[in-house]
């Protein structure tokens, strides 16, 4: 028999407030109810059955493609409404991270849609990993035979819960299924939050929506400079500097916060450390060293995509590929060649990924602003082209000159590993994407990297560089939201939530 939490019924709403609320309070007694099965369980006990704890669910129907004629706030916005009329839902985790979120979507369904909103408890187990609070770790006290018991006790990730076959666009309901309402299902975004834990050494509560990936510790090291540079200013806009370890520096006059005492600097640096410039809207800036390769790219981004960030931005160095580039020159990516391969299953090749607009102009106006070189000037240090990334760091050893050939045809300026993975998978999981690479090595003109040409090469151009992101993230999030999420992104059968 199932050992199971008191049953909450499904109610509806027209209030966006009062369904998160119910979506809270079903959240907390299904995870309280596993939490304390999992402390009786650890401590000895003989449970009464199959522990069972399940995610809370919003659901929506709709008998018309009609929409309500649009608020002016939301008239250009690619997502908040569901494509016609039928039953849509969805599962639900973590309020306490996503509350603002999901107000934001359960409004704009209500004002898109004029119907209620229904929120229950869902028949998809939550797995017991996915209770454990950030520093609960106490399945560690558990015997080798008492924890191999557990997979009869409690329900464990289920892996065929979350495969990505809505991003993918490949996903079909079954009979009587409802159609899905957000790109992720709860435990798939669990599951994410889990290994963004993982690979980045700090909490996925600390991310910022604006995120910079790159390909070089210089940059973060720069980063982590600006940031206690930020912290040491009490006007900053910024609030915290959170570093690996969930280290957390409060800006100069505000209080330490009770979490605060936790971090602790890790022995040794996650796989992808993470850093996080704080803003108290969560409008700050991310930053992630991805280190070098397509694999570690597709895997970082795959898992920062379930917190459903407002842009993200791959600033590295590249190869150039044209003769008349000079080292220190930018690279402002407005296609992609793909021989990363490690999408090549998720997003077939013949999906082409299109540059976004906004997203272009920011970053050029940032090269700008921060270099001072104005018009037509600007194209002497940046150049706008296609950037290649491969997945063979020794492309160019490669005989008869075979991937130069191709590079040639498609056009292309710069090559790199990461810049096509990250744009594709924005493509894919819906997330604005951009590039702007600059120039670190000619390998088919013979200037190649020589330690030390290279290091003065990052002392020259690696704060310039980072500006310009963070300059870009300015412009971006002055300009608002709205101008960000690209119908572009979008397919005619979307989700509805963002």
């Amino acid at each position: 028999m199932p050992y199971l939490p008191t049953f909450i019924a499904p109610s509806r709403y027209t209030d966006p407030a009062a369904a998160l609320a119910q979506v809270r309070a079903i959240y907390d007694q299904q995870i309280a109810h596993l939490r304390d099965a999992m402390q009786r369980y650890v401590a000895g006990e003989t449970l009464p059955g199959h522990v069972r704890a399940c995610y809370p669910f919003v659901r929506v129907h709709t008998v018309t493609v009609a929409r309500t004629p649009a608020a002016p706030d939301s008239a250009r916005l690619s997502y908040g409404f569901v494509a016609g009329p039928g039953r849509f839902e969805t599962t639900l985790t973590r309020p306490d991270l996503y509350g603002d979120y999901y107000l934001e979507q359960f409004r704009l369904l209500l004002q898109n849609h004029q119907v209620e909103l229904e929120i229950g408890t869902s028949t998809q187990p939550i797995p017991v990993h996915f209770s454990f609070a950030e520093r609960d770790h106490i399945e560690g006290n558990l015997s080798v035979a008492r924890r191999m018991l557990m997979r009869d006790v409690f329900d464990l990730p289920d892996l065929a819960a979350m495969d990505d076959g809505i991003a993918n666009g490949t996903h079909e309901p079954r009979p009587g299924e409802a159609q899905p309402l957000s790109l992720f299902t709860a435990a798939r975004v669990d599951y994410s939050l889990q290994r963004l834990r993982h690979y980045t050494g700090t909490s996925p509560d600390w991310f910022q929506n604006f995120v910079l990936f790159t390909n070089y510790q210089f940059y973060i090291d720069e980063f982590v400079r600006l940031g206690h540079e930020e912290m040491a200013k009490p006007d900053s806009e910024y609030i915290a500097f959170v570093e690996p370890g969930n280290v957390v520096t409060r800006r100069t006059g505000l209080p330490a916060e009770a979490s605060d005492a936790l971090g602790t600097p890790p022995p040794r640096l996650p796989q992808m450390p993470g850093y996080h410039l704080m803003r108290a809207d969560r409008s700050g800036i991310t930053m992630v060293n991805i280190g070098v390769g397509p694999a570690n790219a597709k895997t970082i981004t795959d898992h920062i995509a379930v917190l459903r960030p407002h842009t993200w931005i791959m600033l590295g160095h590249c190869a150039g590929l044209r003769n008349s580039q000079q080292l220190g020159d930018y690279v402002l990516a407005h296609g992609y060649v793909r021989e990363d391969h490690v999408l090549d299953e998720e997003l077939p090749l013949w999906v082409p990924i299109p540059a976004l607009a906004e997203i272009q102009v920011a970053l050029e106006r940032a090269v700008a602003d921060v270099t001072q070189v104005k018009g037509s000037a600007l194209k002497s240090i940046m150049r706008t082209g296609t950037v290649a990334s491969t997945d063979n760091r020794n492309w160019e050893l490669l005989p008869a000159n075979q991937p130069q050939r191709r590079f040639s045809q498609s056009r292309a300026i710069a090559l790199d590993m990461e810049s096509a993975t990250i744009a594709a998978n924005g493509f894919r999981f819906r997330v604005p994407y951009g590039t702007l690479l600059c120039v670190s090595d000619k390998p088919l003109h013979g200037e190649i990297k020589l330690p030390g040409m290279a290091d003065h090469f990052y002392r020259e151009r690696v704060d310039q560089h980072l500006r310009i992101g963070i300059r870009a993230v300015e412009l971006l999030r002055g300009q608002g939201i709205n101008q960000l999420h690209s119908r572009k992104l979008r397919s005619f059968a979307e989700v509805a939530f963002q």
